[in-house]
């Protein structure tokens, strides 16, 4: 048989990915936040001696780096290129079988509004870029001069997002609704705005984030006459 050349070895990567616990510790950084090892062996069902040889290897494959505070020492994604590697293998994977009503709801809840790594997915995700694109202000590629204007006015970063070295603003297909939503650098950008004014919260199910009233209101002004999604939680 001919060798063919390969332009990566992906091989060892995907073996890192696809061990059900390393699998699990991964799927709960995908909110962007570092998270404590101990906090990850609970998310994955496994002790805390388990869940440390999993994150070294993964330190090891560079699929997550390590922050320490004193004496303690924190977890996450090494960055978003990773993030998009899990997102897209999301979008390719069966979902879960739902087995009780707490499942439900939190399938619901993430379904709803959750960060994708640094920006906003789910429903409101995919929401917001189509009140983008609706208004005039996003072209499918880029902002418009009307979409530079209004979120500038917004407090987002524009030309900082521009210069970043990520693509500045790709649709991102949604892994739960299908259809995309904003990512990039200026997808986080404009997330990073949310929080800070407190438009958006982080709810208890990881990933999951939550409509504040004073988000639906702020929303509804900069988007008159156009539907919001609820982002509230489900009960």
């Amino acid at each position: 048989m001919e060798y063919i050349a390969r332009d990566a070895d992906i091989a060892p990567v995907a073996a890192l990915i696809a061990e059900p616990t390393r699998a699990a510790i991964l799927t709960a950084l995908l909110d962007g936040r570092a998270l404590a090892a101990g906090e990850l062996a609970r998310v994955a069902g496994v002790s805390a001696a388990t869940a440390s040889a999993h994150l070294a290897r993964l330190l090891d494959g560079r699929l997550v780096d390590v922050v320490r505070q004193g004496r303690h020492r924190y977890y996450r994604l090494a960055g978003h290129e990773v993030a998009e590697v899990l997102e897209v293998l999301a979008r390719i994977s069966a979902r879960p079988p739902v087995r009780s009503l707490r499942q439900s709801r939190q399938a619901r809840q993430l379904e709803e509004a959750r960060t994708c790594y640094d920006h906003l997915a789910g429903r409101a995700g995919v929401g917001l870029l189509d009140r983008l694109r609706e208004g005039g202000f996003y072209d499918g590629h880029d902002l418009t001069g009307a979409g530079e204007r209004l979120l500038s006015g917004f407090g987002v970063d524009v030309e900082g997002a521009r210069r970043s070295r990520r693509r500045f603003a790709p649709e991102c297909l949604d892994w739960t609704e299908r259809r995309s939503h904003l990512g990039g650098a200026l997808g986080a950008a404009i997330t990073e705005v949310l929080f800070e004014r407190g438009w958006y919260r982080r709810g208890t199910v990881p990933r999951a984030v939550i409509l504040t009233d004073e988000g639906r209101e702020g929303l509804e002004a900069m988007f008159p006459g156009k539907e919001l999604t609820s982002g509230t939680p489900i009960t």
